[in-house]
């Protein structure tokens, strides 16, 4: 690992940003795409090259933000031009056929949302609950899952159970069989943790909820994107997913799957332009006819046609890695993170489980001998973004990697923190 680090003094920590084999990373979209073999370091260091991000730093929080790439960038930049260049914004129609395409879904499965919480909120909201009906939660959600189900329960008296994450996927099905009761409703997990980048069996939960007539409603924000996602073979009821994170597409996209089977088990509450089947104002009482037979239901009104076109850039960014590609790369930096940590133990401890199968892409960690905020703060001063992660008393520093992320880029990250450890 010694032979590719190279060190300028930076920050006053005596540290360097790696200089990547001579690559230069560019600020316009002149650089081809790779087509060299995906097990070399060498094609990962050329994928850098579709980004524009800054080389002032090393960028590791993908978990909060994913840089779209130059190609995203580009259809967005086209499309918004055209758009007022023609006055003719549109529908998004042929896009959300492309999408479900990407996600294995059907076209009437697919509502088109703003962010992962507005998902949630709809199911939050959506799904028919009575005052003491339970729903399952973990201890280390994010705002976007927790306070959605939170609110619905101060308004409507639903009781939120929720479990301690465990080290292993076996462990974590039984901790979710050991919640379940005749009042279980809803399971309503986090694909990945947000605080450790724990992966839960959603697979083998949902069917588990499957058996027990209990509806999933799956936090995705941190799933599409980093698995080679097929949504229907999950087996979920619904999946609330984002593009601004591992989708690497544009901020306000998101979507929301709706099982087909499931559609008339969530409630519209919030509905408008292309949600009905027809209304009339003119007889007495006016009448609202129903709703469209299909997610759709869920989004209305005025959307951005361009927003659409970047959504659909980044899956088509995505399938020319290659989704397993992708899979493979996220897990393949994330045990190079884990390896590298493990030779810090006596200075921190690793609270991402070990369990591959419980793991993809983030890591964290607590410092033993200081506090998380000044290990966190000095890693910021060193030139690395991480996130600090107070969630759930975790208190303690998370590092989320992406595909233009090199294991040069790791190496420096892991020279700076020993340093800053010692």
């Amino acid at each position: 690992m010694s032979s590719r680090r190279t060190f300028l003094h930076h920050l006053g920590l005596g540290l360097s940003l790696p200089t990547l084999a001579g690559f230069s990373f560019p600020k316009e979209n002149n650089t081809p795409f790779p087509t060299g073999p995906v097990q070399d370091e060498a094609y990962w260091k050329a994928i850098r090259g579709q980004f524009p991000l800054t080389t002032d730093r090393i960028y590791l929080n993908n978990g909060t933000f994913g840089p779209a790439p130059f190609s995203v960038l580009d259809a967005l930049e086209k499309s918004n031009r055209d758009i007022n260049t023609s006055g003719e914004y549109g529908n998004s129609d042929q896009e959300r056929i492309q999408l479900t395409q990407f996600f294995g879904i059907k076209p009437t499965e697919l509502s088109i949302t703003h962010n992962t919480t507005e998902g949630i909120n709809i199911l939050a909201w959506g799904i028919p609950l009575q005052p003491g009906d339970e729903v399952i939660l973990t201890t280390h959600e994010h705002v976007g899952n927790a306070v959605p189900w939170l609110n619905r329960a101060k308004y409507d008296g639903i009781v939120i159970r929720a479990l301690e994450p465990k080290a292993t996927q076996q462990e974590n099905l039984t901790e979710v069989q050991k919640l379940i009761n005749s009042k279980t409703k809803v399971i309503a997990l986090p694909h990945l943790t947000c605080t450790t980048g724990l992966v839960f069996p959603i697979q083998e939960i949902c069917s588990l909820a499957k058996s027990r007539g209990i509806l999933t409603a799956i936090d995705g924000a941190h799933g599409a994107g980093t698995f080679d996602l097929n949504l229907h073979a999950l087996g979920c009821d619904f999946y609330a997913g984002c593009f601004h994170k591992w989708m690497l597409g544009p901020s306000g996209t998101a979507f929301l799957y709706v099982r087909e089977e499931s559609l008339e088990k969530l409630r519209p509450l919030m509905i408008g332009g292309h949600s009905d089947i027809g209304w009339d104002m003119n007889v007495n009482p006016p009448t609202l006819a129903g709703y469209v037979p299909s997610a759709r239901r869920f989004d209305y009104g005025t959307q951005s046609k361009s927003l659409a076109v970047g959504m659909v850039a980044a899956t088509e960014f995505h399938d020319k890695i290659g989704k397993a590609n992708i899979e493979t790369r996220l897990k393949s930096l994330n045990q190079y993170l884990v390896d590298g940590l493990s030779d810090m133990n006596s200075k921190l401890d690793l609270l991402t489980p070990m369990e591959k199968e419980s793991r993809i892409s983030l890591i964290t960690f607590r410092p033993k001998h200081m506090s998380y905020q000044t290990c966190g703060n000095a890693l910021g001063k060193a030139g690395f973004r991480i996130r600090q992660v107070p969630e759930g008393g975790v208190n303690a520093i998370r590092v989320s990697t992406h595909v233009y992320n090199t294991k040069e880029e790791l190496d420096a990250f892991l020279v700076a923190l020993k340093q800053i450890l010692t």
